[in-house]
């Protein structure tokens, strides 16, 4: 129903539903809901301004967390670097000769290299490396992996590689240091601390790159330094070693590391087929008789191979065929025809083609240029 109210200077409709309402008794009721409105108003000023209170001090919050975890990083590089530079100076009064030094704790290895090396094909061993001074790389099979101080490179199994120095100089020399992880230790820590390792979380293979964290640098460090102390070493490098197996477990490779110490599923057949192959290198490789010893199918032999190991069992077993040879070739006064047999090749030519490929040289133009290089690098 619309109604035309006038009255007190104002005029309009007053729209009422279904009952008929006085002029009057409208405006009374219009006036006396005035305080109702501005304490409604007054309540909702109130709330904003608390909310607005509430979102400064969450957004304050917000802004401190951000300037503590800020803080705390910049500690941490801070830590990292400290430790770098003790650990540079000892490295650098440690390994006095070039190339591999070895230490009265059988575990650790140092390595120095004063200028930047040229491409060699070695065979990494299981263990774990970390640079504390200039870059590598290192090739296995169509991947390549660059580390330096900010990160650590671990090796499972024996992999045949191709590695080289490319940041190193006199004033500033490659300085490194290897150590040999062993899974019995790591197993006895997981079965300690009672994680779980998940299956598969990880690619499989057998060499991977991460990221070096203070607490982890640290343990080297004391490891380093009690080369210093040749008394307590007996003592107090089983305690370190433990604690550094226990530091790479909680890196986010403790699925690979698990799989390494406790021998379960593909990483322990493949390991078994490397371990095989290294040992009887010289011998024709059946992948038939192979995958049966190691309870697995020729064909998953190969994947699973390739997978850990970046190349096929065949190719596994033509790089160490190679290798040998080139070692023999520096070592002994022989012909390469000698060699080609004694490593297991039933054909000189195809063992001079596959050298080549490798190499770069037929094998006995690399063994003299290699011994000339020596020859150099001894007499400056």
């Amino acid at each position: 129903m619309l109604i035309p109210a006038s009255g007190y200077g104002y005029v309009g409709t007053i729209i009422i539903s279904t009952r008929l309402v006085s002029v009057r008794l409208w405006l009374n009721l219009a006036y006396s809901s005035t305080p109702l409105e501005e304490r409604s108003a007054r309540r909702y000023r109130a709330g904003m301004t608390n909310t607005r209170s509430t979102q400064r001090k969450r957004a304050a919050t917000r802004v401190n967390r951000g300037r503590s975890a800020s803080a705390e990083s910049s500690e941490k590089v801070l830590l990292g670097n400290a430790l770098r530079r003790e650990l540079v100076k000892l490295l650098d009064r440690r390994a006095n000769s070039e190339g591999r030094n070895e230490t009265a704790i059988p575990e650790l290895r140092l390595y120095r290299y004063s200028q930047p090396t040229e491409s060699a094909n070695i065979l990494m061993e299981p263990a774990v490396y970390v640079v504390v001074q200039g870059r590598k790389q290192v090739t296995v099979g169509d991947e390549t992996y660059f580390y330096d101080q900010s990160q650590y490179l671990a090796v499972s199994v024996d992999l045949p590689a191709v590695g080289r120095v490319f940041e190193a100089s006199p004033e500033e020399p490659y300085l490194c240091m290897t150590l040999t992880v062993d899974p019995r230790d790591l197993a006895a820590l997981i079965v300690e601390t009672g994680r779980q390792a998940p299956r598969d979380d990880h690619d499989g293979r057998a060499l991977y790159v991460s990221g070096l964290r203070a607490p982890l640098l640290d343990g080297f460090l004391r490891l380093v330094r009690l080369l210093d102390a040749p008394q307590d070493i007996s003592v107090l490098a089983p305690l370190i070693l433990r604690e550094l197996h226990y530091r790479l477990l909680q890196s986010e490779q403790f699925g690979r590391l698990a799989q390494m110490a406790i021998g379960d599923g593909r990483l322990r057949r493949v390991s078994g087929a490397i371990a095989w192959i290294k040992d009887h290198f010289a011998e024709p490789l059946q992948i038939e008789a192979l995958a049966k010893q190691v309870n697995m199918s020729p064909s998953a032999l190969h994947h699973y191979f390739k997978a850990v190991a970046a190349m096929s069992p065949v190719q596994y077993q033509k790089q160490l065929r190679l290798q040998e040879a080139r070692r023999l070739l520096l070592s002994e006064a022989t012909s390469a025809e000698a060699v080609a047999y004694q490593v297991g090749y039933a054909s000189a030519s195809q063992f001079n083609r596959e050298y080549v490929r490798l190499f770069g040289q037929p094998p006995r133009r690399d063994a003299e240029r290699l011994r000339a290089a020596a020859s150099g690098g001894s007499r400056s």
